[in-house]
């Protein structure tokens, strides 16, 4: 699958549609993608939302009515996706430190929003604390227990994570011991996946792996992680930085290999070299593969 390809006829969509009211969902089944993986995907290329991108595709669009047509600012507004055209106002004038009726009498045809920037810290992290080359390895079937929570993630306008993971987490790790059964070892995982298809919610547990059931702790639950390929990047450093690491495996590593993703859950590993208060604490990220 050539995830560029696909990203590009999500774009081109929205481009034919900047007249309109355009959903998420309509972009990722244009892309015959998942939303998820879609705004996955588009928010590790660009560093915008997908909301976002459209928001302003459909403001900037709204630049070439105000110098090229007469229509009124009104219409202009409601085509933009506005409600009114004190709100689009409000909106044109954050984005450019300019009214539509400054911007049409001044006529200024080279006004643009803002260009994306290459971010240094995100190119000095994928340098030096990313594997850029995954361990490609089979993931035997897992049962996982332990507890789920609901959020929105980075590429959403909804953004909960710092709400709500580590909060998870932290109540996890206080009753870990009422796991019975766990496996040799400590190795905890962080699963992510979407709630479904037409979505930006996602699901996420933080768990460990038994070896049978016999009784699920009150208020925990079990997942089945199913026989699969996956390909694991190791993590380096502060954890605040895994969305960096997330970006690349999408956006460079994932787009430029033959792999597809199978649409399974996202697994992220936490064994011994894990260690939150140390510089040099290592996890891994794996996403699963065919």
């Amino acid at each position: 699958m050539n995830y560029l390809k696909n990203v590009q006829i999500g774009i081109n969509f929205i481009e034919s549609n900047l007249d309109f009211d355009i959903s998420l969902a309509q972009v990722a089944k244009e892309a015959t993608l998942s939303q998820w993986h879609f705004q996955r995907i588009f928010k590790a290329l660009t560093n915008e939302t997908l909301k976002t991108y459209i928001r302003s595709r459909r403001l900037s669009n709204s630049l070439n009515k105000l110098l090229n047509t007469k229509l009124r600012i009104i219409d202009i507004a409601v085509s933009a996706g506005y409600e009114s055209q004190e709100s689009f106002t409000r909106a044109f004038k954050a984005s450019f430190n300019l009214t539509p009726n400054e911007y049409r009498r001044l006529g200024d045809k080279s006004l643009f929003l803002n260009k994306l920037e290459f971010d240094a810290e995100y190119l000095k992290h994928i340098n030096i604390n990313i594997s850029l080359e995954p361990d490609v390895y089979c993931q035997n079937t897992m049962l996982l227990v332990g507890l789920k929570t609901r959020f929105y993630s980075v590429d959403s306008d909804k953004n909960n994570i710092g709400e709500k993971l580590p909060t998870l987490w932290k109540l996890f790790l206080e009753r870990i011991s009422e796991i019975k059964n766990i496996s040799t070892g400590t190795t905890c995982y962080g699963v992510v996946q979407p709630v479904k298809d037409n979505t930006d919610l996602l699901e996420y547990f933080a768990a460990i792996e038994v070896d049978k059931i016999e009784k699920i702790p009150k208020d925990m639950v079990s997942i089945v992680i199913p026989l699969s390929n996956y390909a694991k990047f190791t993590h380096k450093g502060d954890l605040k930085n895994i969305d960096s690491t997330v970006n690349y495996i999408y956006s460079s590593w994932l787009l430029k290999s033959t792999k597809i993703h199978t649409k399974g859950p996202d697994l992220e590993v936490y064994d011994h070299e894990y260690d939150p208060s140390s510089k040099n604490s290592v996890m891994y990220y794996a996403i699963p593969i065919k």
